[in-house]
Parts: C-alpha cells; sequence; structure tokens
C-alpha cells in the first residue's frame, strides 16, 4: 500500500516536498552543493585575532562562565538534547546550547564537555532524517500534521544548520564526521530549496513572503556551511542580501519585512550580520546599521525603550556578533557595556540567566557565546 499524501505547513505534501529537494540532494557536486575545500580538523581560535581575552574577560566574568557552562552540561538529556526532545524547539536551543559550550574551547570528544557537545552534535545530525530529509526540527513537529508543536521551525533549522557546519570536520572519528557531513549537506539542500520568491526565509519552508530574522538565520548556517566546505550557489546568497537590503529604513535600522514597517533592536543587529555572513563588511548600509545599533548601548538612558524583553536574548546575541566583526572602534563600546549588564542579570538570578518565554537554558546559552566572544574560537567568527 502506497503511503498517504499529508499536507502540512509547508504547504505541499511529502512526496511534493521530496521531489523539490531531489535536485539539491543530487547535485552534491554540481551547482547546489559540493566539497569546495577539505574538511577542517584541530582547535580553532588563536592567533592574533583572538584579542586580548584575559581582560575582556575577567576573573569575575570567567566565573560566571564557568557557572553557565557547568549549568548547560548540567541540563542536556540522555539523547543529547537539552530541552525537552518534544519542544518544537529542541533542535535550535540544543544547537545554540552547544555553540556556547563551544565558545568555550569545548569540541566535540575534547575538553571537559567535549562529549555534551558530541552527543547534541550526534542529536542535531539525526533529525535530518525526518519525513522531510535535512528538515532540522523534530519528528513530532514534521509528524504533527501541521507542525503544531513548533510554531516556527525554520529558526531551528537555521539554528541547528549552523551548529552541523561549526563542527563539521571536528568529530572525533572519520565516521561520525561522515555522518555530520551528510546530515549538513541535507539541511543546506533544504534550506536552499525552501527560499522563496522575495530571496529570504520566513517561520515555514516556501512561505509566501519572508521576514529578516529567519533570513539572517540561514544566511548565517549558509556561510558556516561555505567556511565548512560546501559549496553554495551566488544566486542563493545574492537572493538573500537583496532581501536585507530591501528592508533597511531611514534611520539605518531594519523593518520586519521588505518595503514596510518601522525599525527596532533585535532584528536590525540581524540584519547586519546577514550582511556580514554574505562577506558585506562595508558599506552604506552597514555604517548605518552599526550607527543606529549604538542607540541601544547597554547601560544607556532609555536603552531598552524598545528592545520587547521576549527579544532581548536574540537582538544582544547578533548585536555583540555585529560589534564583533565590526572590530575595535565598535567592540570597544558595546562589549564592557553587555558585559556589565550580563553580570548584573546574573547576580540578581542566582548566577545564572533567565528568560520567562524560552526558559534558562536558551538564556544562558546566549549569554555564554556572548561573553566567550574574545576566545575566538567560533569558527564561523575567525577572519
Amino acid at each position: 500500500m502506497s503511503e498517504p499524501e499529508r499536507t502540512t505547513a509547508i504547504g505541499i505534501s511529502r512526496r511534493q516536498w521530496l521531489k523539490v529537494t531531489a535536485g539539491a540532494l543530487a547535485g552534491s557536486t554540481g551547482a547546489w552543493l559540493s566539497h569546495a575545500q577539505p574538511p577542517r580538523s584541530g582547535v580553532a581560535g588563536g592567533g592574533e585575532d583572538r584579542r586580548d581575552a584575559a581582560q575582556e574577560i575577567t576573573s569575575e566574568v570567567q566565573e560566571a562562565i564557568d557557572r553557565g557552562l557547568e549549568f548547560l552540561a548540567r541540563n542536556q538529556n540522555a539523547e543529547g538534547s537539552f530541552v525537552d526532545h518534544r519542544s518544537g524547539s529542541a533542535v535550535g536551543i540544543t544547537s545554540l546550547a552547544a555553540l556556547a559550550l563551544m565558545a568555550g574551547g569545548h569540541q566535540p570528544g575534547r575538553g571537559r564537555f567535549g562529549n555534551e557537545v558530541l552527543r547534541a552534535a550526534e542529536y542535531v545530525a539525526s533529525m535530518a532524517d525526518g519525513p522531510y530529509p535535512g528538515f532540522l526540527t523534530t519528528p513530532e513537529s514534521q509528524g504533527s500534521g501541521r507542525l503544531a508543536t513548533q510554531p516556527s521551525p525554520m529558526y531551528s533549522h537555521g539554528f541547528g544548520t549552523l551548529f552541523l557546519a561549526e563542527v563539521c570536520g571536528m568529530m572525533p572519528t572519520p565516521r561520525q564526521d561522515q555522518t555530520v557531513r551528510a546530515a549538513l549537506e541535507k539541511a543546506v539542500a533544504f534550506t536552499i530549496a525552501a527560499q522563496n520568491k522575495e530571496g529570504g526565509w520566513r517561520y515555514e519552508p516556501r512561505a509566501a513572503f519572508a521576514d529578516v530574522s529567519v533570513t539572517v538565520a540561514h544566511m548565517m548556517a549558509l556561510r558556516a556551511a561555505k567556511n565548512a566546505g560546501l559549496f553554495i550557489r551566488k544566486s542563493v546568497i545574492d537572493a538573500g542580501v537583496a532581501y536585507i537590503k530591501a528592508c533597511q529604513v531611514a534611520d539605518g535600522g531594519f523593518s520586519y519585512w521588505k518595503g514596510q514597517g518601522h525599525s527596532a533592536f533585535a532584528r536590525s543587529a540581524a540584519a547586519i550580520v546577514g550582511l556580514y555572513s554574505a562577506g558585506l563588511y562595508q558599506g552604506g548600509e552597514i555604517e548605518r546599521g552599526l550607527k543606529y545599533l549604538l542607540q541601544f548601548l547597554p547601560g544607556r538612558p532609555l536603552s531598552l525603550r524598545d528592545i520587547p524583553p521576549q527579544h532581548y536574548w536574540y537582538g544582544h546575541y547578533y548585536a555583540a556578533l555585529a560589534m564583533w566583526t565590526a572590530r575595535e572602534r565598535y567592540w570597544n563600546t558595546w562589549f564592557p557595556a553587555i558585559r556589565q549588564e550580563l553580570l548584573h542579570k546574573a547576580r540578581t538570578s542566582g548566577g545564572l540567566w533567565l528568560d520567562p518565554y524560552h526558559g534558562a537554558v536558551y538564556a544562558t546559552a546566549m549569554a555564554l557565546i556572548i561573553l566567550q566572544l574574545p576566545n575566538n574560537y567560533l569558527p564561523i567568527l575567525q577572519r
């Protein structure tokens, strides 16, 4: 008996989606994906671009980091996830938590928390073999018929793809690395197939409209995949860049949708990182965007006036990445301010970071990535 056709929130049946992605999956040496460079190995980071981490990561900061890393390790589940496996956000939050561990120098199977990174990588890679190959979201979400347990699955897919790209080439054995690379290739193929006619991405695959926040998650993931040796077609990146640029408004910030809406902190920070991910490090869009972000410098009067609490961690994650990449002129202003604010939050919440919307694991992972940027360990952030 043939499998019945099911239509999900993707908007088409599983069988139709398999046809859409078939070209990408089959073309792993052609226009979609190819091994453009050899796999990476060894410890990331170091060198002159590592900055003076000893000065930027003070003893108080390191103590807070150590508490956070230990908290994440204690909260990993047996199968490798860092939150309830049935949760639609499991893949995304797991990926962020593992990236936070990697930002401390821990690699799959190596370092104090290396086993936690390894288990997370195996967990996320296993998600690529669900009903929609390459779609990095939980089976419960894919099989629900409407992705009911996850309102925005493409966020998790983007963070999951980024994480797989970061660990690709670092796994302890060739077989494990082959598994991660195969999952990454499927995930990237899915991402490319999910890009819509506007040039961006939305909460669900192949949505009619894009938004700048989800688009940036996938631009960053594609850049990491390219760094890991996969070929990404130029037209895919060009379309994403055009979409992000079309979201910039007169004040230098970025709107949520192309050609409409007003600017806001979180999406503007994300948009700059999206342009950086495409290799655009200078230009009017970048400079105006960075100056816009400085209005929200932590500790500055009214710096929280337009930051909804549910966007706090997401916004500061991208803002820190933007300032780190912008180098000294912006970083030297931004990092001491956000460092002080994060330390204050930890002091007032029992030594950890909290978020009423997505939980303490999510907030702690975001805080740790920000505070550990001076280590320069994450491949996506190296120059």
